[in-house]
């Protein structure tokens, strides 16, 4: 359900972007480091949405890695726990025995 409201908001979002590119088509200067040129709005628009969009999967890649990371570690650490948890189960169930089952010495 989450997935899917995302997905509309995003729709919503480019349908926005689309009508604000097609209403504003008229020839702007853009100002740039090695100079100025004239582009349509449009293209500045739909290139500034692109490049938000990008920067925004980038860093969403980043985070899912450090979290899958994170699980992986964090799963290896939990069997290692459950290993050791399974150890000491079964070194307190033997002295846990009572002595007569042991091996009492003959008399």
């Amino acid at each position: 359900m989450k997935g899917q409201s995302f997905f509309i908001l995003g729709l919503i979002f480019a349908l926005i972007i689309a009508i604000l590119a097609v209403i504003n088509n008229e020839p702007v200067q853009f100002n740039y480091v090695f100079g100025s040129q004239d582009w349509p709005l449009i293209l500045i628009i739909l290139t500034s949405a692109v490049f938000g969009g990008v920067v925004a999967a980038s860093l969403s890649f980043v985070k899912i890695t450090q979290l899958k990371s994170k699980n992986k570690q964090q799963t290896k650490r939990i069997a290692e726990l459950e290993t050791q948890l399974a150890t000491h189960s079964e070194l307190q169930a033997d002295l846990e025995k009572p002595l007569s089952t042991q091996g009492e010495p003959s008399a």
